[in-house]
Order: C-alpha cells, then sequence, then structure tokens
C-alpha cells in the first residue's frame, strides 16, 4: 500500500482582519471623548462635595502645606528672574527712543496679567501636578483606594476634593508673591542696569494697573489651579498597569495639565479683554 500524506481534515482558522484606518480613528475618538467625559465627572465632583459634609479639612491643611509651602522656593526664585529680565529686555528697546521711564509700566502689566498666572501655573504643574499622580497613582496600584470603597469612604471626597480646594486656595496666593518678587526683580533690574530711581519704578508700576489688570491675573491663577489639579487626580485614579503606569500617569499629568494652562490662557485672555470694558 502506497504511503499517502496525512491531510488535515480541520478547518484552516482564520486570519484576523486587519482594522481599517476608519476604524481606528473611531476608536480612538470614542475613547478620548470617553476620557473627556470621565475628567468632567470627576471634575463636578471635586466641587460639589465642597457643598456637603464630610469634607475632611485636615487633608486640605495638608495639601495646602505641601502645594502652597513646598512651591514657593522655584515661584520666589523664578519670578525674580523671569522680572530682571523683563527689565533687561524692555528696558534695551526703551533707551533707544529715550523712554526707559515706561519699563517699570511694561514690566508690571507683563507680570499681572500675563506671566505671574502662567510661569507660575505651569512651575507649579511641574511639581505637584505630577506628585498628585504619582501618589494617588501608587495608591490605586496597591489597591488602597478599593480598600477605601470597601469601607464606605468616596475617594473622590477623601481624596480629589481637599486637594482641588487646596490648589484653588494657594495658586493664587503663589500668584501674587511672584508678581510682587517679580516686580522687586525688575526694579533691582533698572537700578543697576538702567540706572532708574526705584522709587519711580515703583509708583510707575503701581499707578499703570488697574482693576481689570488684577481682575484677570487672579481669574486665570484660580482656573490654571483647578485645572492642574483635577488633571493630576484624574490621571492617579485611572493608572494601569503597575509600576509602569505610575511612571506613565505622572509623565501625563504634567504634560496635559501644562497644554490645558497654555489653552486656557488664550480663551481666558480673549474674554478677560472683552469683559474689561463692560465691566471692570
Amino acid at each position: 500500500m502506497a504511503d499517502t500524506p496525512l491531510q488535515d481534515t480541520q478547518p484552516q482558522a482564520g486570519s484576523p482582519e486587519t482594522p481599517s484606518v476608519v476604524e481606528v480613528l473611531l476608536d480612538a475618538a470614542k475613547t478620548n471623548i470617553l476620557k473627556v467625559q470621565e475628567y468632567s465627572k470627576l471634575s463636578f465632583r471635586s466641587l460639589t462635595n465642597l457643598a456637603t459634609s464630610p469634607r475632611y479639612m485636615q487633608d486640605t491643611l495638608a495639601q495646602m502645606d505641601d502645594i502652597g509651602v513646598g512651591s514657593l522656593p522655584i515661584v520666589l526664585l523664578s519670578g525674580f528672574f523671569i522680572g530682571a529680565v523683563m527689565v533687561l529686555q524692555t528696558g534695551a528697546q526703551f533707551e533707544r527712543f529715550g523712554q526707559s521711564s515706561l519699563t517699570g509700566d511694561v514690566v508690571a502689566i507683563a507680570l499681572v496679567r500675563e506671566l505671574g498666572p502662567s510661569i507660575t501655573g505651569l512651575l507649579v504643574a511641574g511639581r505637584c501636578a505630577s506628585g498628585i499622580a504619582s501618589e494617588l497613582g501608587s495608591m490605586q496600584v496597591t489597591e488602597q483606594v478599593d480598600a477605601m470603597r470597601a469601607m464606605g469612604t468616596d475617594p473622590s471626597r477623601k481624596l480629589v476634593s481637599p486637594r482641588v480646594l487646596a490648589t484653588l486656595i494657594t495658586l493664587p496666593l503663589l500668584t501674587t508673591i511672584s508678581v510682587f518678587v517679580g516686580l522687586v526683580g525688575g526694579m533691582v533690574a533698572s537700578v543697576f542696569s538702567l540706572r532708574l530711581d526705584a522709587t519711580t519704578f515703583w509708583e510707575r508700576a503701581i499707578a499703570v494697573l488697574q482693576f481689570s489688570d488684577l481682575m484677570q491675573g487672579f481669574s486665570k491663577s484660580v482656573v490654571f489651579g483647578f485645572i492642574l489639579a483635577t488633571v493630576g487626580c484624574y490621571q492617579g485614579l485611572n493608572v494601569r498597569g503597575g509600576t509602569q503606569g505610575v511612571g506613565r500617569a505622572t509623565t501625563q499629568a504634567v504634560v496635559v495639565s501644562s497644554v490645558l494652562i497654555i489653552v486656557a490662557d488664550t480663551f481666558l485672555t480673549k474674554i478677560a479683554l472683552f469683559l474689561a470694558d463692560k465691566i471692570f
């Protein structure tokens, strides 16, 4: 009997279909929309929790110390040198037209309206948004958040709301300190570089500021604080993949919060300039 090759009678398994470009884009869009919905829900609950008890004020004070006092050195250092650089850059141009005295006006408006809130928000986002994400991410990986839910404690009320409230309180204060220190740095640079009188610098810097300028800088710092706190909490509570996921969440918290702060700054500036002549 001649040898015959064995024939496979089992049906061949079909090869997996390669998704089309449209399907990939639709899946990515659905995923991003879901993330936006979850982030919006987390942000809304972080504010509504403040209206009812319990409020965990001890945790809020601890976060104020960590976010506010902990960020003070970098805010002081960066604010001083930003003000000095502003004077050196603008003063060199005003000297060409014999208007060096206008340096205080420009530096004060730039620091109060734009540089103070933006730079402070980005610095605190780099320090605190990453810290919040890594802290909550570690708790998520070690199942501490699940244990908190099992004991009947709302993680949003215990972990998110104190951090959001602490950031909303401390970031405007840090912005105010940054603006003042920036004006001090500008005054020092104007005295030693432009040979301007310190009294003249302060008089012009204070006289040029209006209430609308102060409200613009204050409102920006509040919005920036809300963004960096909620983004850090969202990234931390949605960590997947163990310790590597914590690292990814930390990086994403800094990147996303920084980008959102810059984008929000554009719209807030437009709105503030529109309302300045109508309300303030």
